[in-house]
C-alpha cells in the first residue's frame, strides 16, 4: 500500500520501484522538460505553507517515514549511478502507466493539473524518455497466427516471437506453460548429464549389460506406452472435431491420445529445439524478417543466390535458405531432411519421356497434365531467377522439356522450357530458364535451337512468348543471328525473301526483320528492300564457331519424337 503523509490538501505519494535495493523513486509532476528526479522537496520550496508541512513530518511521524527520511540519500546515489529506468524482460524501458508521480507539497490537485495543462499548452510540459527496444528484434513484424499478441516463445527463452515455429498459441499452450516445460526440459537434461558422468567410470560400456537405471528408465516408458488409451472416447473426438472447426489451419490439431504421454513429450521437446535453432538463425541474419526472401538455395552440389522472389508457401519463404533435391525438384526446410530425403529418393532423372539424347545431353518431355507435383515446382525453382514469369501453378495446359546433363549419379538438371500444348499464336516458347551453374557455356542457345527443331518437325513458324526477360532477349537475338549468318552463308543465288528464310529456319518474319535491323543488314534503295550479306560478320560467325566446336549444338538425327495429339 502507498503511504500518505500530510493534509488532504497537501498530499505526497509513494511507490516501490522495483528495484533490488527497495528504494523509492520519486518525480515532481511539475518538473521542466529536462525530467530532473527529486527526492528532498523541503529545500527547493519557499513558500509559507513550509511550516505546516514541518508541523505535520513532527506530529505525524511514523515507522515508515522514518524509514524513507533515512533512505533519501540512497534515492540520490542510485540515480546517479543508474539515470536510465528499469529495463522489462524484453528490454523495453517502464511504459508512462508505470512511472512514478508525486505532486509538489505547497501545490494543491487542482493547481498542480492547471499547471501541468499549461505546460502542455506552451510545450514545456516534461516529455517521458523514450523506450530502448532489443536491438534484434524488429517491432514492426508480428506473429502470423491470428489472435497473437507476438508475446512468449515456444521454448519458454524468448520473450517475444515472429513466426509460428515459435507461437505458443499455435501449439494451443500459453507462454507460462511454455516456460514452465522449459524449465522441465533444463532440469530432465541436467539429471541425464549426470547420470552420464556416472555412467562413463565404466570400462567398456558397450560390451557390458545396461545399468539398473536404464532398465528402470526402459520399464518406465515401456509401462507409460501401454496405459494409453488407444480408443478415444466419444467427448474426446467430439472435442478434436470442436477445436477443428473452431481454428481449422491457424492452430496446431489437438495431440491429446494420440500416442503415448512419454512419445508426445518427446515430439514437443524437438519442436521447442526446432524452434530454438530457427530463433538462433534469425538473429544472426540467415532467417529473413517480414520480406518473405529466399536467398539462397542448396541445389545438387552447388548453393544458389536467388534473384527474385518465388511465391513458395509462407513457412519456406520465410526461411533465409531452402534445400532442394534436384532430381524430384522437392523443396525441404534443413540439410537433414534433405539428406533423409536423398536416401530414399528414387529418382535419377525427370519424369516423363526421354525425346532426345547425344552424348551426356538428354531432354525429357514433362505433361503438365501427368507430373502436376513436379511441374509446379519446377516453376516455382524458375521463378526465383525469372522476373517477368507468372505462371506457378496452372501447369495443366503445358508441355515442359527438359534438358539434363548425366552423369554416374543421374540425370542433373540444366535448363527446361515450356511451351502451350494448343498455342494460338504459334508460340513454340512459354518460358525458357538456364540454371546459373550452366549459364555461358552454351546451354541456351540449345534449348532454343531445340524449341525450333520442335516447330520444324510441327511443320509450323515459332517465337517465342512476350515479354522477354533481359537475359532471355540476348539469347534469342544471338541466336537469331547465327541463323540467319549460317543461312546467308550456305546461301548461293542472287535473290532472297525473308518469306523463304522463315519457312527454312522456323523463326517469325518479324523476329528476322528485327535481327537485320540490329544487324545492319537491311537497306530500303529505289522502292525495294535489300538484304546485305556482310562478309565481316559472316567471317566472324565462322571463327568463333571454329573455335566453339560441335559440343553444344543440337542433333537432328538424335531426336525422337512425334508431336502431341490433341491435349
Amino acid at each position: 500500500m502507498d503511504k500518505i503523509i500530510g493534509t488532504p490538501h497537501r498530499k505526497r505519494h509513494f511507490q516501490n520501484c522495483g528495484n533490488k535495493d527497495g528504494c523509492i523513486r520519486s518525480r515532481n509532476a511539475g518538473s521542466s522538460s529536462e525530467g530532473t528526479e527529486d527526492s528532498d522537496f523541503s529545500a527547493e520550496h519557499t513558500d509559507s505553507s513550509e511550516s505546516d508541512v514541518h508541523t505535520v513530518r513532527n506530529t505525524r511521524l511514523t515507522r515508515s517515514s522514518l524509514r524513507l527520511s533515512r533512505n533519501s540519500q540512497d534515492i540520490k546515489q542510485s540515480a546517479d549511478h543508474d539515470e536510465s529506468p528499469p529495463r522489462t524482460p524484453t528490454g523495453n524501458a517502464p511504459s508512462s502507466e508505470s512511472d512514478i508521480d508525486m505532486s509538489s507539497p505547497n501545490v494543491s490537485h487542482d493547481e498542480s493539473l492547471a499547471k501541468e495543462l499549461s505546460l502542455k499548452e506552451s510545450g514545456l510540459a516534461h516529455r517521458p524518455k523514450r523506450r530502448r527496444f532489443h536491438e534484434s528484434y524488429n517491432f514492426n513484424m508480428k506473429c502470423p497466427t491470428p489472435g497473437c499478441n507476438s508475446l512468449g516463445h515456444l521454448t519458454g527463452k524468448h520473450e517475444r516471437h515472429f513466426s509460428i515455429s515459435g507461437c505458443p498459441l499455435y501449439h494451443n499452450l500459453s507462454a507460462d506453460e511454455c516456460k514452465v516445460k522449459a524449465s522441465s526440459r533444463d532440469k530432465h537434461v541436467e539429471d541425464r548429464m549426470l547420470s552420464q558422468r556416472q555412467d562413463e567410470n565404466r570400462h567398456s560400456a558397450r560390451q557390458q549389460a545396461q545399468t539398473e537405471r536404464q532398465l528402470r528408465y526402459k520399464e518406465k516408458v515401456t509401462e507409460m506406452r501401454r496405459k494409453r488409451n488407444s480408443v478415444p472416447l466419444k467427448e474426446q473426438k467430439d472435442k478434436y472435431t470442436e477445436h477443428k472447426q473452431t481454428h481449422c489451419s491457424s492452430h496446431e490439431p489437438l495431440l491429446e491420445n494420440i500416442t503415448s504421454d512419454y512419445d508426445l513429450e518427446l515430439f514437443r521437446k524437438a519442436q521447442a529445439c526446432a524452434s530454438d535453432d530457427l530463433e538462433k538463425l534469425r538473429l544472426q541474419g540467415q532467417v529473413t524478417e517480414g520480406s518473405n526472401m529466399i536467398k539462397t538455395i542448396v541445389f545438387g552440389r552447388y548453393e544458389l543466390d536467388t534473384w527474385y522472389h518465388s511465391p513458395y508457401p509462407e513457412e519456406y519463404a520465410r526461411l533465409g535458405r531452402l534445400y532442394m533435391c534436384e532430381f524430384c525438384l522437392k523443396y525441404m526446410k534443413s540439410q537433414t531432411i534433405l539428406r533423409r530425403h536423398m536416401a530414399k529418393c528414387v529418382w535419377k532423372h525427370p519424369p516423363g519421356d526421354e525425346v532426345y539424347r547425344k552424348g551426356a545431353i538428354s531432354v525429357f518431355e514433362v505433361d503438365g497434365k501427368k507430373n502436376k507435383i513436379y511441374c509446379q515446382n519446377l516453376c516455382l525453382l524458375a521463378k526465383l531467377f525469372l522476373d517477368h514469369k507468372t505462371l506457378y501453378y496452372d501447369v495443366e495446359p503445358f508441355l515442359f522439356y527438359v534438358m539434363t546433363e548425366a552423369d554416374n549419379t543421374g540425370c542433373h538438371l540444366v535448363g527446361y522450357f515450356s511451351k502451350e500444348k494448343n498455342s494460338f499464336l504459334n508460340y513454340n516458347v512459354s518460358c525458357i530458364l538456364t540454371m546459373p551453374q550452366y549459364m555461358r557455356q552454351g546451354y541456351g542457345k540449345m534449348l532454343i535451337d531445340f524449341s525450333y527443331l520442335l516447330s520444324k518437325v510441327e511443320e509450323k513458324v515459332g517465337s517465342p512468348e512476350r515479354p522477354l526477360s533481359d537475359l532471355g532477349l540476348i539469347s534469342y537475338r544471338s541466336y537469331w543471328k547465327e541463323v540467319l549468318l549460317r543461312y546467308l552463308h550456305n546461301f548461293q543465288g542472287k535473290e532472297i525473301s525473308i518469306k523463304e528464310i522463315s519457312q527454312e529456319t522456323a523463326v517469325n518474319p518479324v523476329d528476322i526483320v528485327s535481327t537485320l535491323q540490329s544487324l545492319q543488314m537491311l537497306k530500303y534503295w529505289k522502292g525495294k528492300h535489300l538484304i546485305l550479306k556482310r562478309q565481316d560478320l559472316i567471317d566472324d560467325w565462322k571463327t568463333k564457331e571454329a573455335k566453339r566446336g560441335s559440343n553444344k549444338t543440337i542433333d537432328p538425327s538424335a531426336l525422337k519424337w512425334s508431336p502431341p495429339k490433341g491435349t
